[in-house]
């Protein structure tokens, strides 16, 4: 229960911050050059990747002192939420500029493997030091276990750039990205506060 519990918790936390970010744009941009699945597989592939570094590091943060690790903790969530709340203004302004820059990147291919391949490389190459990777670590050296931490991770990243092949134009047309945005930001603070109150207390 425990462990679906914390999976639950990385994924309420990911999906969010995810969902207007470069992630979204980048899938989206890739499902309308290449067939849907074949973009879908590279990019989850790539975030795989991606969220098992991040939860290397976070296990390694983890083994330090556990007050100090807490409080960085806390503190990329605080930082998280600063981010989001600062961009939320930006967000749909944002959203055409990285869609623009992708589909510079992009050149059109109508092989499966190469699709995957050209999508793998795309994100893997965007997301590096991005705000879901470092939260992820975050909730890591917090002291929550790595496994449900890893995949609930990874399954709000699949949803996201799942959302983004099947209904990348229709989301961007009917949701407002600052306001999701907003949302994770407070998510983020919420987080910030907990795993300072755990810190002081613990």
């Amino acid at each position: 229960m425990e462990y679906l519990l914390v999976a639950l918790t990385a994924f309420v936390l990911i999906l969010p911050v995810e969902l207007p970010d470069k992630t979204f744009v980048a899938t989206l941009v890739l499902s309308t050059r290449f067939p849907a699945l074949p973009v879908w597989l590279g990019v989850i592939a790539a975030f795989g990747v991606q969220c098992l570094v991040a939860v290397g590091a976070g296990t390694l943060l983890s083994q330090l002192p556990q007050r100090p690790v807490a409080l960085v903790a806390a503190a990329l969530f605080g930082v998280g939420a600063a981010i989001l709340l600062r961009g939320a203004r930006r967000a749909d302004t944002e959203e055409k500029e990285q869609e623009e820059e992708y589909a510079e990147k992009v050149t059109p291919s109508r092989s499966g493997l190469r699709a995957a391949g050209a999508s793998f490389v795309v994100l893997f190459t965007a997301e590096w030091g991005d705000l879901s990777q470092l939260l992820t670590a975050g909730l890591v050296a917090s002291g929550k276990p790595a496994i449900p931490v890893f995949f609930g991770s990874w399954a709000a990243l699949a949803v996201v750039s799942g959302l983004a092949v099947l209904l990348g134009r229709w989301l961007l047309r009917r949701v407002r990205l600052s306001l999701v945005r907003y949302v994770a930001a407070g998510v983020c603070a919420v987080l910030c506060v907990i795993t300072v109150i755990g810190a002081v207390t613990g």
